[in-house]
């Protein structure tokens, strides 16, 4: 038997337990008594309730049972009231003691987790001296209680089993494509190339072929390692599946893979370099993967899979640095090279596009994958390590700083891609940490922005709020409209009164309803009193950080493929609140990296890129006029909960993007313990928006969010590695 009191508080002599209970049966239900300090039996009223996250936790979903409770309490003071909890014929008994565990719990991972997350003294040192003792400290504690999945341990539960790879290579398929395994080769370590030659030997799909280019050049040269063509020429004689050409000088890395590409003469083209390695089950994956989609009635065009890194660790192999990707993503793409490996093209598109281009050495791959995936009909992730990326002193995955003309190239591949797509003269500028891009899609013209704020007294933040957009930012095409439900105070009103006069594009109007708050309703009431092109959703409690954020998302919004963009947003202790949405997060959805610190590292540093989300808060949330009317608002069966990620849903189904820009920055000053539901009425609330969720977007609940990894954890939100056997997939 499991139990959890989450809070306990007390309201005009009643007492409210939340929490939840779950027996070692997922059919058997925990009976729940209280007792006085007397030991007499006292009344209570119980409401149960579903806790998904609980069901998921312990009995990976399979309970018919609501496992959380709302216990109402009618309390004396200064009587002590405890709990017995009974279920598998144990009996359990806490005090109630008023407090807020939850909370508590959370503030103490908040305080404990925000760890300072970089490998190096040199990165710390930096931290601490941009960011202060108090932030460095939040990381290091992190770093001690963050998670402790072990990757090389982890690993070894998901790889293929002796078995499963011997009937792999028993496995025919429908279509058996050919795979040409591209290999530029460059005065490689005789080691790491017989490695790499070995992997693709074991491949348990056997269609393939090894296509690898020398560019090593004149063998008398006092800086090449070993004569390659010697190595070379003794797997060619032992498999016929491996051709190679010696060049008669080094073409760069664009030029020699090109060469390597010239001789392919299969159906899909493989990329791999020529000291990484894959795992035997590489190939045959793909080959699943484009069976199942040709299967669908798809075109399978392009794939890539998820990759880690491979080093030694007291002579044995160690892998490190698994990167869990989601599926296909624009805006990230755009912001750096996350597909990188293992990529593979259908041949036919390759020649179309014309291979590697010379200008573009050192991220000659990425402006190949750009031009691959602009005229590919069907781009596929598979969510798998199928590619280790060795680490070495000369390679990019252990020191990104030694190939800085890289990045200036990549550069240049991200405008060349964005004219050819019609996104125009965008400006790329380097990311605020090493590694990733900042895409700046300039406004055209100047719309209107109308800015929808509901408002319920909190005047200080409102005034705090309205003077950031009307003063600080310095996009002026705006009107504001604050929309009044249901304030109590009479300042709230003397002060709607002030801001109408000080600002000419203000306005104040008032919604009612005899059924209580409803977020929906009050700012899809607001639309008939705007007159703006682009719609800004705003809550009362943020500031802009950036006196640009309004073009910092408007420039994302005007393209015709975007539908909705929102921002980063950050707590007053500069931690983040906000950093997109994913679904299944806690059973429905929730933000990303909540509580860690602005400046530190997080997962493949997503919460700094500009990237596609399946949803984003509507905390701050621009979208076009046309797309909201097309998708008739906001939901109003949903009152309080995730109405905008209902939106975000509606807007991805009319085939438009939700991006997630870091760029535009606010603060948004709710409490880090706001939403906890103490009442039964919300409790059932709470529930009834969860069930209505469930129903209204079943098929990504149960197939995962696509914008995120099966991979990961969904019960915290800082992208570790999935436990499977507390969440099986």
């Amino acid at each position: 038997m499991k139990y959890y009191i989450d809070n306990i508080k007390i309201q005009n002599s009643t007492m409210v337990v939340l929490g939840w209970a779950a027996s070692s049966s997922p059919e058997i239900p925990v009976e729940i008594k209280v007792y006085n300090q007397k030991g007499a039996s006292v009344r209570m009223n119980r409401t149960d309730t579903g806790r998904y996250d609980v069901n998921q936790d312990v009995f990976h979903g399979e309970s018919k049972l609501k496992l959380g409770f709302c216990i109402l309490i009618a309390c004396r003071p200064g009587e002590t009231y405890y709990m017995v909890f009974q279920a598998d014929g144990k009996k359990k008994k806490e005090k109630l003691l008023p407090g807020d565990k939850q909370k508590n719990k959370r503030d103490k991972i908040l305080k404990f987790q925000e760890i300072f997350r970089a490998d190096t003294l040199e990165r710390g040192v930096s931290f601490l001296r941009q960011y202060g003792i108090k932030a460095f400290f939040k990381k290091l504690k992190r770093k001690v209680t963050g998670n402790k999945i072990d990757y090389n341990g982890w690993r070894k539960q998901v790889l293929p089993s002796l078995e499963e790879l011997e009937d792999q290579r028993k496995k025919k398929f429908s279509y058996m494509p050919r795979f040409s395994i591209i290999v530029p080769l460059y005065r490689t370590p005789e080691r790491f190339l017989r490695e790499m030659i070995e992997s693709v030997q074991k491949q348990t799909y056997g269609n393939w072929e090894l296509c690898m280019a020398d560019g090593s050049g004149d063998e008398s040269s006092d800086t090449r390692e070993s004569d390659l063509t010697e190595i070379l020429s003794e797997y060619k004689k032992k498999d016929t599946r491996i051709r190679f050409v010696s060049l008669s000088e080094n073409l760069g890395i664009a030029g020699n893979t090109n060469a390597a590409l010239a001789m392919a003469e299969g159906d899909y083209i493989v990329l791999l370099d020529h000291d990484d390695i894959l795992p035997e089950e590489a190939l045959y994956e793909c080959v699943c993967c484009i069976n199942s989609e040709l299967d669908k009635g798809r075109k399978p065009d392009v794939i890539y899979s998820d990759e880690d890194k491979l080093t030694y660790k007291n002579k044995k192999e160690f892998y490190l640095d698994p990167h869990f990707k989601p599926d296909y993503n624009p805006d990230l793409l755009r912001s750096m090279n996350y597909i990188s490996h293992l990529f593979v093209v259908r041949k036919s598109l390759a020649d179309r596009i014309g291979g590697f281009r010379q200008e573009f050495d050192g991220a000659q791959d990425y402006d190949f994958i750009f031009r691959c995936v602009e005229q590919a009909e069907g781009v596929f992730h598979i969510p798998k390590v199928l590619y280790h990326w060795r680490v070495n002193s000369q390679s990019t995955a252990e020191s990104p700083e030694k190939k800085l003309y890289a990045f200036e190239a990549g550069a240049r591949a991200i405008r060349a891609h964005c004219k050819r797509i019609g996104l125009g003269d965008v400006l790329v500028k380097p990311n605020e940490v090493l590694g990733a891009y900042r895409v700046v899609y300039p406004v055209t013209g100047e719309p209107k922005v109308s800015v929808i704020v509901p408002n319920k007294d909190h005047t200080d933040d409102l005034k705090v709020c309205v003077k950031s957009v009307l003063e600080k930012a310095s996009y002026k095409n705006v009107e504001m409209v604050i929309v009044e439900n249901n304030s109590t105070e009479e300042k709230t009103f003397a002060c709607y009164k002030e801001l109408e006069a000080k600002y000419e594009n203000l306005k104040v109007v008032t919604w009612k309803s005899e059924e209580g708050f409803n977020f929906s309703a009050i700012n899809n009431y607001a639309l008939p009193y705007t007159t703006g092109e682009y719609l800004l959703f705003l809550n009362n409690d943020t500031e802009f950080i950036n006196e640009d954020c309004i073009e910092e998302l408007l420039g994302f919004c005007q393209r015709t493929d975007v539908g909705i963009v929102g921002a980063k947003l950050f707590y007053d202790d500069d931690t983040i609140q906000h950093a997109g949405v994913i679904v299944g997060f806690g059973g429905i959805a929730g933000h990303t990296f909540i509580g860690f610190h602005k400046g530190e590292k997080t997962y493949f540093l997503r919460a700094f890129c500009a990237q596609n989300y399946s949803a984003v808060t509507a905390a701050c949330m621009m979208t076009k006029r046309s797309v909201f009317e097309e998708a008739e608002g906001f939901y109003e069966g949903l009152a309080v909960a995730f109405n905008d990620i209902d939106y975000c849903m509606k807007v991805r189904e009319l085939g438009k993007l939700v991006v997630y820009n870091p760029f535009a920055q606010l603060y948004h000053y709710e409490s880090k313990s706001r939403g906890i539901e103490d009442t039964p009425e919300k409790v059932l609330r709470f529930e009834h928006e969860v069930e209505t969720f469930r129903e209204r977007w079943p098929e990504i609940l149960k197939n995962g969010d696509p914008y995120y990894n099966p991979n990961l954890t969904l019960l915290n939100t800082d992208f570790s590695l999935r436990n499977f056997e507390k969440e099986p997939l």
